[in-house]
């Protein structure tokens, strides 16, 4: 029997890090870990990371975290999840040596084979759009680039994958990790043959599945020893941090919604059924046997810190500064007409072109770099404004309720752009961690402890939240009339930046090395 109150393991195996949480049954953290993870980018466009980082930062992460307890604290912790950065790949011998550096969600690569393979029924079957995040294309890339590379491998899977093979010593892995590779026939939610042909893989070398929250089995006793564990400790099966920051944030119905303002925004909705549409993506749920309709940008908190690394104070490294922001803010909403299009990494939601480009347009001797900064920030939010719209036409449901996690939520300017842009309050998921929680709830949820085993009634038992940011109604309708004008630029400048893209192709940028 798990002790009366629980702790459980959480980590998020992300872009740019690993985080381990210790969560109690109210959704506390009572102690957190963080290893960071080095991103490596080749050429442009390309963004890679070593697999064995995903495991050795994980390990060295729960180690730190569990360090912190003491020792009647740690014997309370019964079990783990895992969330992970989803489309994320790579291909493994059986013993879980990588044959190569795993592909990252971000990476561009394979725009050629996007516009060779993708197509609207594919689209439909495996509920990902022809877009530069599913891995599918990129293991199609590899297919055609690097012969031979995935017929050795016995598995090629996701971070989550390998990381349940580094914890239990089996391939196994979750049908809300594995889905995001792209090779799903989703309304089935299991693998489909003539996707694992275009990306040239074989379904021997995929792994078995199980539903979000489903024991795995128990975490070796080596591992745990190093972790200074004595005790068993289950390991059940996690889900990509999209959805689990929408468990984290208790989007456990169809009128909440959860908004993920990291590096890039994401926000979803759970569905109880299989729906196809043109604004959304389609993704196996963090409750099991349902459905998350999510709308992307790439570009999110990775376009202010782009510019702030770039044009702002070089002392800070990218990071936030309450000048810029104030300067910022005493900006009108649009800035007397300058408007953005936010597409520095594509664009997803709603035209999904992998060769998009970003663009800022309307300038003026009266602006500087407070109203660029603006200009940003606004576009994400007129963005995700008609991505909402367009996600409630579609399901025929009203978004009542927004939770808004990531480090976006920390800036007032940005939350209120938010808000304005959408005319939704926004409601602040206090955890920052949000992830991490969400995989932490599945993991509490199979201890029983809230009186089922429900990751709906965790979920509701662990969330927590902070102030709600309540939108300007005259800011509202300005950017209602801004909206409608950077909707039309798209099309207006897309036969430009096909041209770009055939420009820079020709001509690469050689100057490209690791990301520091």
């Amino acid at each position: 029997m798990p002790p009366s109150s629980p702790l459980v393991i959480a980590v998020d195996s992300s872009t740019t890090s690993s985080k381990a949480i210790i969560v109690d049954p109210d959704g506390k953290v009572v102690a957190l870990g963080k290893r960071e993870i080095q991103l490596r980018s080749p050429q442009q466009g390309f963004a890679e990371h070593d697999p064995a980082a995903w495991w050795n930062s994980t390990n060295e992460a729960v180690a730190a975290a569990v360090s912190q307890l003491k020792n009647a604290d740690k014997e309370r912790i019964v079990a783990m999840g895992v969330t992970h950065q989803r489309e994320t790949f790579a291909p493994f011998t059986e013993d879980g040596t990588p044959l190569r550096n795993g592909i990252l969600w971000m990476d561009i690569r394979a725009s050629d084979q996007i516009l060779k393979y993708g197509t609207k029924d594919i689209w439909e079957l495996s509920g990902k759009p022809p877009d530069v995040t599913p891995a599918i294309y990129k293991m199609a890339w590899v297919k055609e680039n690097e012969p031979g590379v995935l017929d050795k491998a016995d598995r090629v899977v996701n971070v989550h994958a390998y990381l349940v093979k580094k914890l239990i010593g089996e391939w196994k892995d979750s049908v809300a990790c594995a889905d995001s590779l792209g090779l799903f026939d989703i309304a089935r939610q299991t693998y489909d043959s003539s996707l694992l042909e275009i990306a040239g893989v074989r379904e021997d070398q995929m792994v078995d599945l199980y539903k979000p929250g489903e024991v795995l089995g128990e975490i070796q006793e080596s591992v745990l020893d190093g972790w200074g564990l004595s005790q068993p400790v289950t390991l059940v099966a996690g889900l990509g941090d999209g959805q689990g920051a929408g468990i984290g944030a208790a989007s456990v119905d169809e009128q909440t919604l959860y908004m993920n303002l990291g590096t890039a925004v994401v926000a979803g909705v759970l569905s109880e059924e299989y729906a196809f549409g043109p604004v959304y993506r389609t993704l196996a749920g963090g409750v099991a046997d349902t459905y998350v309709l999510e709308v992307l940008q790439s570009s999110g908190a990775f376009l202010p810190t782009w510019y702030r690394t770039a044009f702002w104070n070089p002392e800070l490294r990218g990071r936030p500064d309450p000048q810029l922001e104030r300067i910022a803010a005493e900006r009108a909403p649009g800035s007397g007409g300058l408007v953005t299009l936010p597409y520095w990494n594509a664009v997803q939601s709603p035209h999904w072109d992998p060769i998009a480009r970003g663009a800022v347009v309307g300038w003026r001797g009266s602006h500087g770099r407070g109203s660029m900064y603006r200009s940003l920030l606004e576009a994400i939010g007129l963005e995700m404004a008609r991505s909402l719209d367009g996600l409630e036409k579609a399901t025929g449901t009203t978004i009542t309720t927004v939770r808004a996690m990531g480090g976006g939520v920390r800036s007032p300017l940005w939350r209120q752009i938010m808000a304005d842009t959408s005319g939704k309050p926004i409601t602040a998921c206090l955890e920052d961690e949000i992830s991490a929680l969400g995989a932490g709830v599945l993991a509490m949820a199979s201890t029983g402890v809230h009186g089922d085993t429900s990751v709906r009634t965790a979920a509701q038992a662990m969330a927590r939240f902070g102030d709600v940011t309540e939108p300007n109604q005259d800011n509202h309708e300005i950017y209602a009339e801004l909206g409608a004008i950077q909707g039309e630029m798209y099309d207006a400048l897309k036969g430009t930046t096909d041209k770009l893209q055939a420009f820079a192709t020709k001509y690469p940028d050689a100057e490209v090395g690791d990301v520091e």
